[in-house]
């Protein structure tokens, strides 16, 4: 059996650097929409690895006034302020060769005797995460300092064996990411065919309020954040929950019987399709499974189709992802300092009905194309479950390899 030695990542052979946070830091208004450096935001740093969904830029010459902070291939970041121990590594496979961190997250660079992708591993598991919790500082904004980072406790086995390891839990992420990738093509023809259907002329202008049951929170305070459960029979989708890629269940609370039961109204059907109507307004998910009764919390629209016959539940969907529908919300909320959908504009959403011959063409296209997604989310699913269950085994030496 070869040797494992439980280190402090002070330790070991890694350099941990800090962001830039001179007097070059960059200010709101310099950030860009496209350019040189991608400069990382909290958004771009998640439980699932990077996401390049809302980007902010650096000038080349900006990039050139900073000092600490610039990525190299195969670093990884961890994020160490508001929401901390979110984890991500820059592989050959990231499609920018500029990026910085922001000043709170810091970069672990490997040197030759650790496995980048291993520490990767061991930096987003639940064992590693459970440390975070146990030391982390700051309660009105949880931070974990770098002097506390080196200082938590990793097992680390021969190199060889790192290897071994990193090659078997990278093997489900590539397999996750085929997945999305297939996803995001599928995707790509079922909004392009919705876009086609559109501009037909077999269509009848109509309002999107005549055709679906919509609600929200009408009224409701909320939960606060003490009401939130650990664990319990019944699941609650609020903001955070909601992507612009459909729904991380990873992020969906637990809430009481009492709770859930006190808008039975908005109790979630297999079907429905919720939307954000506050702050980030157009995330949208797809209620393909419901493993426990889960209700949403306020700042979301439940869409559920009331003629299926009419309209197809696919069509809505990809309507609500469409740049038709983006360009509503806009009018709806340019200026506001909080923006918000009200109910009442969005059942005023008026759009192009196909014909029911042009529906029922569209639905018969899409269909297949549709249970593809979800069956390729359900199968990412249960990898991330299989990763997530092999991880602490493979950390502790419980399985040999």
């Amino acid at each position: 059996m070869e040797e494992w030695k439980e280190c402090k990542l002070r330790d070991i052979d890694l350099e941990v650097i800090d962001g830039d946070r001179g007097k070059n830091y960059p200010h709101q208004n310099e950030f860009l929409e496209s350019g040189f450096c991608l400069f990382l935001s909290a958004k771009n740093v998640t439980k699932s690895g990077f996401s390049f969904i809302e980007n902010q830029y650096i000038s080349q010459e900006k990039d050139s006034l900073l000092n600490n902070g610039k990525l190299k291939r195969g670093d990884i970041v961890i994020t160490t302020r508001g929401t901390v121990g979110n984890v991500a590594i820059f592989s050959d496979k990231i499609p920018y060769n500029n990026i910085r961190i922001n000043s709170g997250m810091l970069i672990i660079r490997c040197g030759k005797t650790i496995n980048n992708f291993y520490l990767y591993h061991v930096l987003r598991s639940e064992l590693f995460y459970n440390q975070i919790l146990s030391i982390q500082s700051g309660s009105a904004q949880p931070q974990l300092p770098k002097s506390h980072f080196l200082n938590m406790m990793i097992n680390l086995p021969p190199l060889p064996t790192q290897q071994k390891i990193a090659a078997i839990l990278s093997s489900l992420d590539d397999k996750i990411e085929l997945n999305n990738k297939i996803n995001t093509n599928l995707e790509q023809q079922i909004e392009a065919l919705l876009l086609n259907f559109l501009s037909k002329k077999e269509t009848t202008s109509v309002k999107l309020g005549d055709y679906l049951y919509i609600k929200g929170r009408i009224g409701w305070k909320g939960l606060k954040k003490n009401e939130y459960l650990s664990e319990s029979n019944y699941r609650i989708i609020n903001g955070e929950t909601l992507t612009k890629s459909g729904i991380d269940w990873n992020k969906a609370g637990y809430i009481s019987e009492e709770r859930y039961t006190e808008s039975p109204e908005i109790m979630l059907q297999i079907g429905d399709i919720l939307l954000s109507k506050d702050g980030t307004i157009g995330k949208i998910g797809y209620v393909d499974e419901l493993e426990l009764p889960t209700s949403v919390a306020s700042g979301i629209f439940v869409i559920r189709n009331n003629n299926p016959s009419v309209i197809s539940t696919t069509f809505i969907y990809y309507l609500l992802k469409s740049k038709l529908f983006d360009s509503f919300i806009i009018a709806r909320t340019e200026g506001s300092v909080i923006p918000h959908l009200y109910q009442k504009d969005f059942m005023d959403f008026e759009f192009p009905l196909p014909s029911p011959e042009l529906m029922n063409k569209f639905e018969k296209t899409t269909q297949p194309m549709f249970n593809q997604i979800i069956n390729n989310l359900r199968e990412n699913k249960k990898l991330h479950s299989l990763r997530d269950s092999l991880l602490p085994k493979l950390m502790n030496g419980e399985i040999e390899v």
